[in-house]
């Protein structure tokens, strides 16, 4: 018997598809129905496999038609779903490997859906993640969750805040070792100052975390601390805070002075006491917040003042001189007070809903339209800040001309911020130019601190720069300071005798 054509075996797979036209599909419904019922039958039974779609596509007896295209796709889609769907890992992305953590940190990004994309990595997670790999009571678990518990990135940057402020205060250059009890700028005072100030920081961030561990469970940023994983517990957080603000008032008072401690322990009470308490009751609570960040570069202002203090060196006259000389650590005080809003005001609201659902009332989810007009309008204050400091005689004037691009930059994040309210990536840009911001206006001031490069010129060539090294008035102003110096230094060893 003849056996059936091609065309009539591939006929019932070929008419089956929706996209069979054409010529090919007339020519092979008239072969079959040539061969007659029977044949029908026959070849219905005796189906042969598919012959290649690459031979149809390329006859040249025939019309090119799309009817085997949904074959082929189909085929290849059943051949590479296998390949092409990769499970989601169910850990938490700190916990990936660093590759698969890297991936997985650029898909959030770009997808949006994650609350943390604009956000970077926390610290205070992470070392809870390295504590929680330790055996229990070991010293690295006890260690790395104390460390946890003091928020080592925030600490770094209070630390850094009262530092510049130090290097930067106008001491006198005539002000040396032989005419004071300790030498200008003294190395120990300013590691007391560090040391005292990242111990009342730590302290203040343990009784933070201390009050609020129920609302830290409630958001994805905060819920890996150690308290709300119970790797220590309440009472040993309750030492560990207690320890380290008395450390650090201490050392402040009796490293520094009198004045620099009671601002760190305000710093403490304000922190803890009065702006964690806020969170939960009114939006206001992001104008003490920035109070608390407004105080670091205040007590490292007074801790250089203190060096140079040539009467009784208490808080009036280290903060408030009657020769204007504390307004450069109110300008510095005022820069970092109005720092905290672009930032603080970008960083919450990818967490909007985070917070609101956790209770906490910040302006991101309360009033979005101000939360977005309250950083625009603080961020239009740094170039006037930056003009105040040349004027105070903190840095030169050229300090004006470098600072503006890098203001000028945040000031055009925080337009697109107030525009857009968010969204667009405008908070995700505003955050990030925060970031680089303040280090950035930071070392621009060191940079052009008011008679630091004559004095670097003079020391490599001992000669005055340009001809100009003592302006006009000024060798008067520092005989007297001498002469007063001098005269505090006699008047104490008189009295020790």
């Amino acid at each position: 018997m003849r056996p059936p054509s091609i065309a009539a075996q591939l006929r019932p797979q070929l008419l089956a598809s929706a996209h069979c036209h054409g010529p090919l599909a007339r020519s092979l419904s008239s072969v079959t129905a040539a061969a007659g019922p029977s044949h029908r039958v026959r070849s219905r039974a005796a189906v042969t496999p598919l012959v290649s779609a690459s031979f149809f596509l390329s006859n040249r007896l025939f019309e090119r038609s799309g009817c085997l295209d949904s074959l082929v796709s189909r085929n290849r889609k059943r051949a590479t779903s296998t390949t092409a769907a990769r499970p989601t890992p169910a850990q938490p992305i700190d916990e990936l490997p660093p590759h698969r953590r890297r991936l997985a940190r650029k898909l959030a990004d770009a997808s949006h859906d994650s609350p943390d994309a604009a956000l970077p990595s926390n610290a205070s997670s992470t070392l809870t993640s390295l504590a929680a790999a330790h055996p229990d009571r070991s010293a690295r678990r006890i260690l790395s969750s104390l460390l946890s518990l003091s928020k080592p990135r925030l600490t770094v940057l209070v630390v850094l805040t009262a530092m510049a402020p130090y290097a930067l205060y106008p001491m006198p250059e005539m002000l040396t070792p032989t005419m004071t009890e300790t030498p200008s700028l003294s190395p120990l005072t300013l590691l007391f100052l560090t040391t005292g100030t990242a111990l009342c920081s730590a302290s203040a961030n343990a009784l933070n975390m201390l009050y609020e561990p129920s609302t830290d469970a409630k958001m994805s940023r905060t819920r890996n601390r150690p308290l709300v994983r119970r790797l220590v517990s309440a009472r040993s957080a309750a030492i560990f805070a207690i320890l380290a603000g008395a450390a650090g008032t201490g050392a402040l008072y009796f490293g520094v002075n009198p004045t620099v401690s009671l601002l760190g322990l305000s710093n403490i009470v304000l922190y803890a006491g009065v702006y964690t308490p806020l969170k939960a009751v009114t939006a206001l609570n992001t104008w003490i917040g920035a109070l608390v960040g407004g105080i670091p570069p205040l007590m490292g202002w007074a801790a250089a003042a203190g060096e140079a203090a040539t009467n009784d060196g208490s808080w009036r006259e280290l903060l408030f001189a009657s020769d204007g000389s504390s307004i450069g650590g109110w300008l510095l005080a005022g820069l970092l007070f109005a720092w905290q809003f672009p930032h603080f005001m970008a960083l919450s609201w990818p967490i909007r809903d985070e917070y609101r659902a956790a209770g906490l009332r910040m302006l991101a989810w309360t009033n979005p339209a101000r939360n977005a007009r309250v950083a625009l309008r603080y961020s239009l204050v740094f170039i006037p800040i930056c003009l105040s400091l040349c004027a105070a005689g903190v840095t030169e004037w050229s300090f004006a001309a470098t600072s503006l691009p890098v203001n000028l930059w945040l000031a055009r994040e925080a337009v697109r911020f107030w525009r857009f309210e968010g969204h667009k990536g405008s908070a995700r840009g505003l955050f990030w130019a925060s970031v680089w911001h303040l280090p950035a206006v930071m070392i621009l001031a060191l940079l052009h601190k008011k008679g630091l490069w004559a004095r670097a010129w003079a020391s490599a060539f001992g000669q005055p720069a340009d001809g100009v090294w003592v302006e006009e008035g000024e060798a008067e102003e520092l005989q007297e300071m001498v002469s007063m110096t001098a005269a505090r230094v006699a008047e104490k060893t008189t009295r020790a005798r």
